[in-house]
């Protein structure tokens, strides 16, 4: 087995759970802008990105499909609260083994990417009470693509932009859900399903995981 040249990760349940914080603000947008109460977790699923997140649950609250010029200030009010709201999340956690796995692959060469179904800002937002931003010099995100497929194959794109020619055994995309396996089946990556969400290894092997760890404690393929 090749060892990694670059490893692409997920961000939510795969890095960091950010204990709700995300879903309460989008709840806080939801509200601030129409005055009514909305649960993303009843309206969609695990893996999703956010642009996808936001038109199914205004759909599933509001009962029609939102304008271009809504989406942008729903976005925009729920970043700014997800900014306050992340640092007094009192869930908030690092997962298991991800900045030590994070500093020995750095250690080893390998570059560092994020393929996250979240928004740019909110992305890195979750990540900045763990202070993981430091370990990643570029990402794709759901502000690139609603699409998460699409978005890998994108970051797979650009690390080929940073490091050259890449084969497809030298970029693993590790995520917590079959859609991030799926999507970096589409992307033509090695798939690494970390069972640190709401899907257990059993779900991701079948899912067409090439590799499945338990958490990020798990000695990491090629390494």
């Amino acid at each position: 087995m090749n060892k990694p040249v670059v490893v692409l990760f997920d961000v939510d349940e795969t890095l960091v759970h950010t204990g709700g914080s995300g879903a309460r603000s989008w709840s806080a947008a939801f509200e601030k802008l129409y005055g009514v109460t909305a649960d993303i977790g009843q309206h969609t699923s695990a893996g999703e990105t956010d642009p996808q997140v936001t038109r199914e649950t205004f759909r599933g609250v509001l009962g029609r499909d939102p304008s271009a010029d809504e989406l942008d200030r729903m976005y925009a009010h729920y970043l700014l609260h997800l900014a306050e709201d992340i640092w007094t999340s009192e869930q908030y956690r690092v997962l298991p083994g991800a900045e030590q796995l994070l500093v020995r692959l750095g250690e080893a060469g390998v570059i560092l990417g994020l393929v996250s179904g979240a928004m740019e800002g909110a992305a890195r937002t979750k990540l900045m009470p763990a202070n993981l931003n430091r370990f990643f010099l570029f990402g794709a995100y759901g502000s690139d693509s609603p699409d998460r497929a699409e978005l890998t194959t994108l970051a797979v794109e650009k690390a080929a932009r940073l490091h050259g020619s890449l084969a497809p055994d030298q970029v693993y995309v590790v995520g917590d859900t079959p859609r991030d396996i799926a999507a970096a089946q589409t992307a033509g990556a090695i798939s690494v399903g970390v069972a640190t969400g709401h899907y257990s290894t059993d779900e991701l092997a079948a899912a067409g995981a090439n590799h499945v760890l338990g958490s990020l404690e798990d000695p990491f393929p090629g390494l």
